[in-house]
């Protein structure tokens, strides 16, 4: 009887120092991911409205106040895209867009906030503003 708890114990200490094993060899998780690029694109037409151009002029300025360094360095980018224009079919067709819209693309992820952009950008660009932020930040892995 002694004996087969001795040999018992015996393969508990082994086992037990293969499970440590398996576990010190596990590589170290890095603490954060670089962020991706994030573009985000505002397609309009030639003719446009006072909120369409509000819509173009705060999403701009907004990126530009909440992300200075990472709009300096093009991290974040801002483009305005006419889709009038014949060059602009290729990069239409890329992001999905076939009217007006504002898009935030970073890398497989694309958030479309036109609605938000046309409802706030002119009359109350503060909540704007903040919806632009809570859309951003996670991209960027702020809080």
């Amino acid at each position: 009887m002694k004996r087969i708890m001795m040999m018992s114990f015996a393969m508990l200490m082994m086992l037990g120092s293969f499970v440590c094993n398996a576990q010190n060899n596990k590589k170290p998780a890095t603490a954060k991911t670089a962020a991706q690029k994030i573009e985000v694109y505002y397609f309009h037409f030639t003719r446009r409205c006072p909120t369409c151009m509000a819509v173009e002029s705060e999403s701009k300025k907004d990126l530009s106040i909440l992300y200075p360094e990472q709009f300096k360095k093009g991290m974040i980018t801002f483009k305005s895209i006419n889709l009038d224009e014949k060059s602009s079919e290729s990069i239409a067709k890329k992001c999905q867009a076939s009217g007006q819209s504002l898009l935030v693309i970073s890398g497989k992820k694309r958030t479309d906030l036109t609605s938000e952009g046309f409802m706030y950008a002119r009359n109350t660009p503060d909540k704007f503003k903040q919806k632009i932020k809570s859309t951003i930040d996670p991209l960027l892995g702020s809080k």
